[in-house]
C-alpha cells in the first residue's frame, strides 16, 4: 500500500495545524541538515510513531527513500499519514525554514563518493604516467564499490565512519 504524496507548502500548513514531520534519514545526513521541529524516525529502525501529532508526514533528502519504503512507513502512522514530494531538497527550493550545522561532516556515503572517485581518477592518472599496475588498484576500488552496493556491506564506508573529523566529541 502507497502512501500519498503532499507537497512542501500543503504540509507546512498541516504541521501548523499540529501535523508531525518524521525525518526517515540517517542520523548523520539529519545532523547536517533538518527541518526545524520535525521528529527523527530513521528508516534503520522504524517503529510505530503512537503518540505524536496527526497526520504524520515523511521525508527524506530528495522523496526517494520514502516512496521506496512507503509500505513501511505507512505499517509504521497510526493515523492519516503522507510522503512530502521531493522531500528536504523541494523543501528548500519552496523557500521553507532548514537548520543547517556546518560544522557537521558530510554524510558517510557522500564521503565514499567523493574518497572512491578520487581514489579511482588517481590510480587511472598513475597507471597513465607511471606504470599500468596502477589499472589494477583503480579496478580493485570499482570492485569494491560493486560489492558495497550489492551487499550493503562497504569496507570504505567502515573506515570513514571512525575517521576523526565523523567522531562526536568527548561528553557531547
Amino acid at each position: 500500500m502507497s502512501l500519498p504524496t503532499i507537497s512542501p507548502k500543503d504540509a507546512k500548513r498541516l504541521i501548523d495545524q499540529g501535523g508531525t514531520l518524521i525525518d526517515v534519514r540517517g542520523v548523520d545526513e539529519r545532523a547536517r541538515e533538518q527541518i526545524p521541529g520535525s521528529l527523527h524516525g530513521p528508516l534503520t529502525n522504524l517503529t510505530e510513531f503512537s503518540g505524536v501529532g496527526s497526520p504524520i508526514i515523511y521525508h527524506c533528502r530528495s522523496g526517494m527513500r520514502t516512496a521506496q519504503n512507503a509500505a513501511r512507513l505507512r505499517a509504521a502512522a497510526p493515523c492519516e499519514a503522507y510522503i512530502l514530494e521531493g522531500g528536504l531538497d523541494a523543501w528548500k527550493k519552496a523557500g521553507l525554514p532548514v537548520f543547517t550545522d556546518t560544522g557537521q561532516p558530510m554524510e558517510v556515503h557522500r564521503q565514499v563518493m567523493i574518497g572512491a572517485g578520487s581514489l579511482i581518477i588517481l590510480f587511472v592518472l598513475l597507471g597513465a604516467f607511471v606504470s599500468p599496475a596502477f589499472y589494477a588498484l583503480a579496478g580493485f576500488v570499482g570492485a569494491g564499490l560493486v560489492f558495497g552496493g550489492a551487499t550493503g556491506i562497504c569496507g570504505m564506508a567502515k573506515l570513514l565512519a571512525v575517521m576523526p573529523w565523523n567522531r562526536s566529541p568527548a561528553g557531547a
